[in-house]
């Protein structure tokens, strides 16, 4: 069985032996079947083919001599999770540069970007993500003179941890020739002081410093993939939707997968139009690799995020009344764009995170559905601020609601600055939406958010925190039971992707993905759910992580 190992043997290590019949035994085993009914079992046999040949109770005999015999020594084996929401490259240069998500002040940034720019004196930008206003309480964006304090020499820029702003320093305006009559495109804003730019970038107006700093190499962007793909086993992600692949990132899975390196099973969205039709031409990809990677649909950005004002909203912020947030295309761009995919059969994906953009996604999509072929399986990504009068559209036009749960732990405190408490009501209501008869596929949103399964469906039986926090949980009438949160991480996940015939299950005929953990989900509280880790991980019936190794 193989393993994961260092870069300079993943050649080797992801080269995969000849399939065997396995026998996984003496476990206790839980997945669920195609109707979302829990099933328990004692041992699976896996095929030469890498799919389930069977599921066995305690009284089903056992194969006399399979070629390969795991002892499960009583442990939990589950389904292998899938992250329906996360952007595999971010989480790999995230974890190739300047990370800032643990900073807890603007002092402590500052320290993190000194240190990294006198450890790395060969950069000519200083670049990373991950800041947070509002978890530093500095009750104001950033300025580039911040950045100047600590780094006058060098251009610097750091994106927001949602990934819809951007903070630069005085170097990074100057190389990119941002000055005070600089426009920011539509669907951005460049936050302004004493009548120049300050040094924050939202949404759209991003693109003014991205255009100006260096450019990956190849080399660079294989090594992230690789990265990623460690953290992600680690995690016990076993697929995830990468939503926004661009042509280069396509690339880079592509060389990995012909290499025989890629581990993971990456369900692609193209970064928009242009992507999508440059990786795919005119239709969806065949599944490559055995499985490994699709290109299924396309991702739409409809708003910005909460942490940066630009998710839009009916009514203003209730901390910032002359501001409703950042549409980013037109209700014609949108059913454009929507039009275009559905009718080459790509899925589409739209990013609307506040309760404006959600009611135009929704209205779109009742405008276009009946006029347009298949089965298209719309999906809202995010999905975090919706009108109640909304909620019920998602399961009458067969909406997926694409959400991840670990927002909200994330998120409360400033949910509830950024609106008034009566606005809250359909704020991550995932059980409003699931008992409306809408389909709940679960993700992180990672790096935004850890990749971390398990904090994910803590948070959704709890609605509390790493800390337990609030007491009670925060909103807990949308607190989803066990299954319905195991069903958005694997199920629900695979439907979302048009991958339920081969993933998200472990019944007999799918493919054989799946952890083995220390204790029992379905039967664990928060606190021992969230401090779960997988002790292996299995992919298509090989082993690809073992904790320890």
């Amino acid at each position: 069985m193989k393993r994961l190992l260092p870069a300079s043997l993943a050649a080797l290590a992801l080269t995969a032996p000849a399939h065997a019949d396995t026998l996984v035994d003496n476990v206790n085993g839980i997945t669920l079947d195609k109707d979302g009914k829990l099933v328990r079992f004692t041992g699976m046999v896996i095929g030469t083919d890498g799919k389930v040949k069977q599921l066995l109770d305690r009284k089903d005999k056992r194969p006399e001599r399979p070629d390969f015999k795991e002892d499960g020594k009583g442990r939990t084996l589950i389904p292998g999770l899938i992250d329906a929401h996360g952007h595999v490259m971010g989480l790999g240069f995230s974890l190739m540069l300047l990370d800032l998500s643990e900073t807890r002040s603007l002092e402590e940034a500052q320290a993190a970007i000194r240190k990294y720019a006198a450890d790395n004196p060969e950069m000519p930008w200083i670049i990373g993500r991950g800041w947070n206003q509002e978890k530093w309480g500095l009750g104001r964006f950033p300025t580039a003179a911040d950045l100047d304090a600590v780094v006058p020499d060098r251009a610097v820029w750091l994106e927001r941890v949602d990934g819809h702003a951007g903070w630069a320093n005085s170097a990074a305006m100057n190389a990119a020739k941002i000055g005070a009559t600089s426009k920011a495109p539509e669907g951005g804003r460049i936050e302004m002081a004493g009548g120049k730019p300050s040094g924050v970038f939202v949404d759209a107006a991003m693109s003014l410093i991205d255009k100006a700093k260096p450019r990956p190499l190849a080399r660079d962007v294989d090594r992230a993939l690789y990265l990623a793909q460690q953290k992600l086993l680690e995690q016990g992600i076993t697929t995830i939707a990468d939503m926004g692949t661009t042509i280069g990132e396509w690339q880079a899975y592509r060389r990995a997968g012909d290499k025989k390196q890629l581990a993971v099973r990456i369900l692609s969205y193209g970064g928009d139009i242009d992507n999508m039709a440059l990786i795919a031409g005119g239709e969806p990809t065949p599944w490559l690799y055995d499985d490994k990677l699709r290109m299924v649909g396309v991702k739409l950005y409809l708003d910005g995020a909460l942490g940066s004002r630009g998710a839009w909203l009916k009514a203003p912020y209730s901390d910032a009344p002359g501001q409703r947030g950042l549409p980013l295309l037109t209700p014609a761009q949108l059913r454009n764009k929507m039009v275009r995919a559905s009718m080459d059969k790509f899925q589409v994906a739209i990013h609307a995170i506040g309760d404006a953009a959600n009611a135009e996604a929704l209205d779109a999509i009742a405008d276009l559905d009946a006029d347009l072929p298949g089965e298209r399986r719309w999906r809202i990504e995010h999905a975090q601020i919706i009108d109640p009068v909304d909620i019920p559209r998602f399961a009458q036009l067969k909406v997926i609601a694409s959400m991840q749960p670990v927002h909200q732990t994330s998120d409360r405190s400033m949910a509830e600055a950024r609106l008034s408490p009566d606005r809250l009501k359909g704020a991550y209501a995932w059980r409003s939406l699931s008992a409306s008869g809408a389909r709940l596929a679960f993700g992180s949103d990672v790096p935004v958010e850890s990749a971390n399964p398990f904090a994910g469906l803590a948070a959704a039986i709890s609605r509390t925190d790493a800390d337990g926090q609030p007491f009670g949980g925060w909103r807990p009438e949308e607190a989803v039971s066990r299954e319905v949160a195991l069903d958005g991480f694997t199920r629900t996940a695979a439907f979302a992707g048009f991958a339920e015939d081969r993933i998200g299950t472990l019944m007999p005929g799918m493919r054989a993905d799946f952890l083995i953990v220390g204790t029992d989900p379905m039967l664990a509280g928060p606190d021992e759910i969230r401090r779960m880790v997988p002790l292996e991980t299995w992919i298509g019936g090989y082993r690809y992580y073992k904790k320890g190794d």
